[in-house]
């Protein structure tokens, strides 16, 4: 915000438009100590998204019957899923703590967005739904547990950066089948012990990074998002079998795979992918032209070379540094930041064509 008259953001303006809570978080998220915070408007709508991404969460937790049970123990539950979210939620509540009491706003404000949507709302509901939609009574019923009493956790640690939004969805969970009454801002901060679970932690891990890895494969290659590819495992051990046989149903679900195999050696025409220990291919030959797809990817790479050139060519220009406004500046170096990013991966696609 400038000094300026007629030069600066009106904060009563933002909060008609996207909100108080909006406001706040991004002022939190961009408070690195030493920094001038350049406000933007986008920054507050992507923001504003961020708390409508957390009552969609609250909504589909009251749709799934998830109360909040009195007797609840987190760090009893047998589900490999649930017992991984208790250790995520353990160690979210100890950085948001800890940059908190050291007054890193911006670091706890990131922890608290990357745990929320990041790990609850992109992985945890959505690998719980088959749970939620099953007919295994005693795990549906640990799961909604687990659920209430994560997005309970939620509440606290983002009620100091968001505070309307979160005792607004406070009054309205259920708690043991009845509407509350206690105030969140009068409840105890969050403190966890005991929750992590090595084990459950390695395999949702070894899920995640392989939906991920087969999500970003596709992306880079150009795969049709319609079209359902197959995955082969490569040299697959007994931990990696074992696993498929679990989480088979819910990999071909979110990575848009229509069957998993085994294999020694990897199908000719497949992109390689490694997501820990396991290798892994996708079959890509006849569902899209290797060859052409990878003129393609060095035609963009060609492309951002000569946009990085352009950055180079102003940030090191004086005229440019010493005239140009500091978001301007900001602006240039994040954008050759991104097309360094770009570069990479496009060039990691190229290799796995070659491969």
């Amino acid at each position: 915000m400038s000094k300026s008259k007629g030069n600066v953001i009106d904060p009563l303006q933002i909060i008609d438009q996207y909100g108080a809570d909006a406001l706040r978080f991004t002022l939190a998220a961009m408070a690195a100590q030493g920094r001038d915070i350049k406000l933007a408007t986008n920054r507050v709508e992507g923001y504003r998204n961020f708390a409508t991404k957390l009552w969609n969460a609250s909504r589909f937790a009251e749709m799934n019957e998830c109360v909040r049970d009195l007797n609840f123990d987190p760090s009893r539950v047998e589900e490999t899923v649930n017992r991984w979210i208790a250790g995520e939620t353990e160690r979210a509540a100890a950085a948001i703590t800890s940059a908190l009491e050291a007054y890193r706003f911006n670091e706890a404000a990131g922890a608290a967005y990357e745990f929320v949507w990041g790990i609850f709302c992109d992985w945890y509901l959505e690998l719980i739904k088959p749970i939620l939609a099953g007919d295994d009574e005693p795990s549906k019923a640990e799961t909604r547990a687990m659920t209430a009493w994560v997005l309970d956790q939620i509440l606290k640690l983002l009620h100091p950066f968001m505070p309307f939004i979160t005792e607004e969805l406070w009054t309205h969970m259920v708690e043991h089948g009845e509407k509350r009454t206690s105030l969140l801002t009068l409840s105890s901060w969050p403190v966890h012990a005991g929750l992590e679970n090595e084990a459950a932690d390695e395999e949702i891990g070894w899920l995640i990074r392989l939906v991920s890895e087969v999500r970003s494969v596709r992306a880079e290659m150009n795969v049709p998002a319609g079209a359902k590819v197959p995955l082969v495992i490569i040299g697959a051990e007994k931990t990696a079998r074992a696993r498929v046989d679990t989480h088979g149903d819910t990999l071909k679900r979110l990575a848009r795979i229509d069957a998993i195999t085994f294999a020694k050696t990897s199908p000719k025409g497949s992109a390689m992918i490694v997501a820990g220990e396991t290798t892994a291919a996708l079959p890509l030959a006849g569902v899209i032209d290797m060859e052409a797809e990878k003129k393609r990817l060095l035609r963009e790479i060609e492309k951002a070379d000569v946009n990085i050139a352009k950055m180079d060519a102003k940030l090191s220009n004086p005229n440019f540094m010493e005239r140009a406004k500091p978001e301007a500046i900001e602006e240039a170096k994040e954008r050759k930041a991104e097309l360094i990013d770009i570069v990479k991966r496009l060039s990691a696609a190229v290799k796995r064509l070659d491969a």
